[in-house]
C-alpha cells in the first residue's frame, strides 16, 4: 500500500471552542485510536488533502512533535453544506495485528458484454478487508474482460492472497446487464435465424 507523512501537533486543549480556532487556521481536529492511548491532534489542511481527495487507500506516517505513528485514515467528517473538513478519525497500526478497512475497487478491461451492447454496472465501490498492513493493497483491481450479458463477477469469485474479504461472499460487485439495445439485437438475431430455419424446412 502507499504511504505519505503527515505533520501533525497535539491539541492542548479540546471543545468546541477549540476545534474552531483551529479549522480557522486550517489546522483539521483529529483522533487516533488503536491502542490504550487515544491520541488528539491536528493536522495541516494542505497536508490531508493528499490523503482525502484521492481514489486510493494509503498508510499514513503521522509525525506527532516528533514521534511517528503508522496510521490508516478510518473515518471523515464534512461540513453538511461547505466542502469542508470538520473532523479525521484515524486508526493506529500496531505491528503483527491485522487491519480492517475499505479498499477501493478498481475495474480493468473492456467487458465482452459491452461489445455486444450491454453495460456494465459497478455495485460496490470499495471492499472491506482484513489484513496485515505489509499486505494491504492500494485497490482492488477486478478483471471484467471476460464478463459477457448477464454475467457478473461475486466477492466469492475473487481470490487475494493474505488478505481476508469480509463482505459477504454472495455481493454482486460488477455485472453486465442486457441494455434494450442489446436485447433487440439478440431478439432480431433470434428471429432471423428461425425464419432462416423454416426457408430450409420448406
Amino acid at each position: 500500500m502507499k504511504s505519505l507523512v503527515l505533520k501533525g501537533q497535539l491539541r492542548e486543549n479540546l471543545g468546541k471552542k477549540d476545534a474552531k480556532k483551529l479549522r480557522a487556521q486550517e489546522l483539521i481536529p483529529s483522533v487516533m485510536y488503536g491502542s490504550d492511548e487515544i491520541i488528539h491532534f491536528a493536522v495541516p489542511f494542505s497536508e490531508l488533502r493528499q490523503l482525502v481527495y484521492t481514489p486510493s487507500s494509503f498508510i499514513a506516517s503521522i509525525d506527532i512533535d516528533g514521534k511517528i505513528y503508522k496510521a490508516i485514515m478510518q473515518d471523515i467528517q464534512w461540513h453538511p453544506v461547505e466542502e469542508q473538513v470538520l473532523h479525521v478519525d484515524f486508526l493506529r497500526i500496531n505491528e503483527g495485528h491485522p487491519v480492517k478497512m475499505e479498499v477501493p475497487v478498481n475495474v480493468v478491461g473492456l467487458a465482452k458484454g459491452i461489445k455486444a451492447g450491454g453495460k456494465l454496472k459497478t455495485n460496490m465501490r470499495k471492499l472491506k478487508i482484513k489484513a496485515l498492513a505489509e499486505y494491504l493493497p492500494d485497490t482492488i483491481d477486478i478483471d471484467v474482460t471476460s464478463l459477457d450479458l448477464g454475467q457478473s463477477i461475486k466477492v466469492s469469485n475473487l481470490k487475494l492472497e493474505n488478505v481476508e474479504l469480509l463482505d459477504s461472499k454472495s455481493n454482486i460487485i460488477v455485472t453486465v446487464s442486457m441494455t434494450r439495445a442489446a436485447r433487440s439485437a439478440t431478439n432480431s438475431a433470434v428471429g432471423e435465424s428461425e425464419d432462416t430455419s423454416k426457408d430450409t424446412v420448406s
